[in-house]
């Protein structure tokens, strides 16, 4: 049975600290902490271990203490039936929750912690191949602070703050069944969310942040790769969006971007911030020099199709957001009819989720589709080295599950033999006579 004291640690004439006492089942657990109240010990009654109901402050802080003290035997018994750890961490976050307290510089809340995280994004050390560079990208820091709001709005659904020593597997279960049931996440966006708690609890216990043992365990699920619906236009679906009869200005302006980045192989963010100082020319041939906003890696396009150099050369496309370019881009496939019936996702606002099921392939071009469009149409065309120097793909296997390319074994011979020959191709037939008289080449 649980018992609940309050009591002074001083005879001070001052005001002193009142502690919290809690001892659970004939003293096998014996806590005690600060309730963050503090009054003068000639107002404490030695009777009752509560205040004195002398003055309007003294009543205050008395029913303060019954309510709290109320508010601890209600969250025990609640508790004690989910296998919760009840300590110190515990208590002092219950006594937080009771009267909604906000400890901003407690590290041991994990929403305190990241919220760190994102106040130091730009001078963060972060681990990068040959060292260090300073700074998290901004999709890093934004990934954090998603990860936080959306640990605060569970915090508020479950009515506690969550501190590392909290995080163990009934807790996360919760919240992963929370993420996928209630708000109607994908799997995959579920699983970066956990994923980013794993790396905090981590780097909070390395620093000596106390962090329950269960968060090096966590699983981080992902979606499998028959679950990947990859939209691309193919070069004959490039061809018909370029000849198709399109009379908005805005239209036509999506069309150039949607061109261009089918051709260079960028994310959507990269190829939006092109500009005419990006291109230049040598040789007779034309260049195309970025630096790519998330992996922060220069890289260097050789621009050859015609179409393409013109668009550049005599009408480049004007900037607008990733948001009216996705919604421009998919009313320009539909004037070009490319309405083939594709399996896909597309979000539906009234349930909150995307939802998958056969759709006009019009209705599910992104600008995710241009890069994608880029490495699968000339995937086998060109090698896969070369793509991915363009891409930005740091591994083949990566690489292939983004374009949904199995491993071809022969692929490299394939490559060699066409090498070989396109080497050999202009070699004079060398003439040999043989013993018998017959002249072969």
């Amino acid at each position: 049975m649980a018992s609940i004291k309050f009591r002074l640690r001083s005879t001070a004439d001052k005001n002193v600290s009142i502690k919290v006492r809690l001892i659970l089942g004939r003293g096998k657990q014996d806590l005690e902490v600060n309730t963050g109240f503090s009054i003068n010990p000639k107002d404490w009654s030695e009777s009752t271990d509560l205040p004195k109901q002398n003055n309007t402050e003294n009543k205050v802080i008395f029913n303060n203490l019954k309510k709290l003290e109320s508010f601890l035997f209600k969250s025990l018994n609640n508790d004690m039936g989910e296998t919760i750890v009840i300590d110190s961490f515990w208590l002092n976050s219950k006594i937080n929750d009771c009267f909604e307290r906000v400890l901003k510089t407690d590290e041991g809340l994990i929403t305190n912690y990241i919220q760190n995280i994102i106040d130091t994004a730009d001078t963060r050390k972060v681990k990068v191949k040959g060292g260090y560079k300073h700074g998290l990208s901004l999709s890093r820091k934004n990934s954090y602070i998603a990860t936080k709001n959306i640990l605060k709005e569970y915090e508020a659904k479950a009515k506690k703050q969550i501190h590392f020593i909290d995080i163990n597997q009934i807790l996360i279960d919760k919240f992963e069944n929370w993420l996928l049931k209630t708000k109607n996440y994908a799997i995959n966006t579920s699983s970066k969310h956990i994923a980013n708690i794993k790396t905090v609890c981590i780097e909070a216990e390395n620093k000596g942040i106390q962090v329950n043992s269960y968060a090096k365990q966590i699983t981080i699920a992902t979606e499998s790769d028959e679950d990947r619906y990859i939209q691309t236009l193919s070069f004959s679906e490039l061809d018909e969006i370029r000849k198709a009869e399109i009379k908005s200005e805005a239209y036509q302006n999506a069309r150039k971007w949607l061109l261009i980045g089918c051709e260079i192989g960028q994310r959507g963010g990269d190829l939006l911030d092109i500009t005419a100082d990006n291109i230049r020319y040598k040789g007779g041939n034309m260049y195309l020099d970025i630096v790519q906003h998330k992996t922060k890696k220069p890289i260097t396009i050789g621009i050859i199709a015609p179409h393409v150099i013109d668009i550049i050369e005599n009408s480049f496309p004007y900037k607008i957001s990733t948001q009216k370019l996705n919604d421009h881009i998919k009313k320009v496939c539909e004037i070009a009819k490319i309405n083939t019936m594709t399996e896909g996702k597309i979000y539906d606002a009234k349930i909150g989720r995307k939802v998958f099921d056969k759709y006009e392939k019009h209705k599910l071009i992104t600008t995710h589709s241009f890069r994608r469009s880029f490495c699968t149409n000339y995937y086998k065309r060109i090698p896969t080295p070369v793509l991915m120097g363009i891409s930005g793909h740091s591994k083949e296997s990566i690489f292939r599950v983004y374009i949904n390319a199995p491993e071809d074994k022969d692929e490299n011979a394939d490559l060699f033999m066409k090498f070989y020959n396109d080497i050999h191709k202009d070699k004079v037939p060398e003439m040999k006579v043989i013993k018998n008289g017959t002249v072969i080449f």
